[in-house]
């Protein structure tokens, strides 16, 4: 292969960061009611709010793979024609090893601590449809969070072949894309009422959420030809607001309609953020740090292995008989600590430096 050149887009894995920690924290917080601690500290307390932040947290990932992934193959384009084979490998060497060694120790831990399982979740956890097994009912304990992994993989299978378009013809696409998918969205939620089959129709499309990574490459394009929306988006008073409506959607506070427009909001929020930190333009908060980095280069370890990690500490700590901050401390830092040591470390970082090999345009952040 030719010299791989590398590409630094600066602030990209402190977003990656926050929202690995914000799903993080939002599954600890779920729990602490098994811990015997009260959900109330954290603001929250009631299931919906503790799942919103970490469905905004996806949202987050999503926005910036779509962006992410868009602009190395628009980079990649310049300088030959897209390599759909090379495009795959990498995907495959970045996602297939950590996923299935987890679902393979999910499995012994099913038999250790004799947790009932259904063996027709299998397959489709096996062919990445974990989106459609939630709505058959199928999930597996400790892996429903698998969803978000395939909604991204089913969208990988497409995306290089619409990405080779010429980049007029690729921007008019996305766009329709999303007008169309929002248009179906808008229509189901509101004859659902009267058309009841429409149900399925609604929670399928909120189980794919591909127009999100569309958006997300939709913000690549407009960067890589330097539109004047970008230009608006970098300044200060829409880095300011978009920085606000993350606070609020950290918080749990932030709610419009979920069904309807919350996930494009925070999709647009995260496409503003992510074009302030690359252009290093009027930022609120500057990403581009050490711990962030770190943080957001074993996102995805992070992302996959916490569940197991949070039912571990709930086989060995037990409940305790006081919401005191020091039990509090414990959970959080237990499991936080555990998470990123074995995120990384121990397996996913052999996996990416072969991954590179097949990477015409390596992105270093």
């Amino acid at each position: 292969m030719n010299k791989t050149q590398v590409l630094h887009l600066t602030g990209l894995n402190g977003i990656r960061a926050i929202a690995a920690i914000a799903v993080l924290v939002s599954h600890i917080s779920l729990q602490l009611p098994d811990f015997g601690l009260n959900p109330i500290f954290i603001g929250s307390n009631n299931e919906a709010a503790g799942l919103a932040l970490a469905s905004f947290g996806v949202t987050v990932f999503f926005a910036l793979s779509g962006f992410l992934i868009t602009y190395l193959l628009l980079l990649e384009k310049e300088k030959q024609p897209i390599q759909v084979k090379h495009f795959y490998i990498r995907r495959i060497l970045r996602i297939w090893p950590l996923y299935y060694l987890f679902m393979a120790i999910c499995i012994v831990i099913y038999h250790i601590y004799d947790i009932d399982f259904s063996s027709l979740g299998f397959p489709f956890y096996i062919f990445f449809s974990v989106n459609f097994a939630m709505l058959a009912g199928a999930t597996l304990p400790l892996m429903v969070h698998f969803w978000s992994i395939g909604v991204e993989e089913q969208f990988y299978i497409f995306w290089p072949w619409i990405a080779k378009l010429e980049n007029k013809k690729l921007l008019k696409f996305c766009i329709k894309y999303v007008l169309i998918f929002y248009t179906i969205k808008v229509l189901f939620y509101f004859l659902q009422s009267r058309f009841h089959f429409l149900n399925i129709g609604l929670l399928i499309l909120s189980v794919t959420r591909f127009h999100i990574m569309v958006m997300g490459g939709i913000g690549a394009i407009l960067y890589y030809e330097r539109s004047k929306i970008v230009t608006f988006l970098k300044t200060k008073l829409a880095q300011i607001v978009a920085w606000f409506i993350l606070l609020l959607a950290t918080v749990n506070v932030f709610h419009i309609s979920s069904i309807l427009i919350d996930h494009e909001i925070i999709a647009m929020v995260t496409i503003t953020i992510i074009l302030g930190q690359i252009s290093r333009t009027n930022m609120m908060i500057d990403l581009d740090k050490k711990w962030f980095n770190f943080l957001g280069k074993i996102s995805y370890g992070i992302y996959v292995i916490h569940p197991l990690l949070i039912f571990l500490a709930l086989q060995y700590i037990g409940k305790f008989q006081e919401s005191s901050f020091i039990n509090y401390l414990i959970v959080y830092a237990l499991i936080i600590v555990a998470t990123i040591v074995l995120s990384y470390e121990f397996y996913e970082k052999k996996f990416l430096v072969y991954k590179d090999r097949f990477a015409k345009i390596k992105s270093r952040a």
